[in-house]
């Protein structure tokens, strides 16, 4: 009998984290991708900031190309760091998204 009220016990202080960690999951918000120190150096990672320099040299070539008076290039480069923008934070929030259904699949002990 009190073998089995403790493990009834256990299963539903597992399911109440569970219920827990759902809870919480609006917390987590797209961010602009950045190379913070702290973050492990992956592929996603290196990805990212070779993505973030693009954006910043696409738009360096805009500012030249509005200097230079060529209206078209220059909004054809902003249009590009736009795309290139939108497609890092959907590649980090699916990132983010793998870590975390990962995360919830680990026993509440670990």
């Amino acid at each position: 009998m009190r073998m089995k009220a403790g493990s009834k016990m256990a299963e539903q202080l597992k399911q109440y984290g569970y219920q827990i960690r759902s809870k919480h999951d609006w917390i987590r918000a797209p961010s602009f991708p950045s190379a913070s120190p702290s973050s492990s150096s992956s592929r996603g990672d290196v990805l990212l900031v070779i993505l973030e320099i693009l954006m910043f040299t696409f738009l360096i070539f805009s500012g030249v190309s509005l200097y230079f008076k060529h209206m078209r290039l220059a909004f054809l480069f902003i249009c590009i760091t736009g795309i290139i923008l939108v497609c890092a934070r959907i590649a980090k929030q699916i990132r983010q998204d793998r870590e975390w259904k990962r995360r919830m699949l680990l026993p509440l002990s670990m």
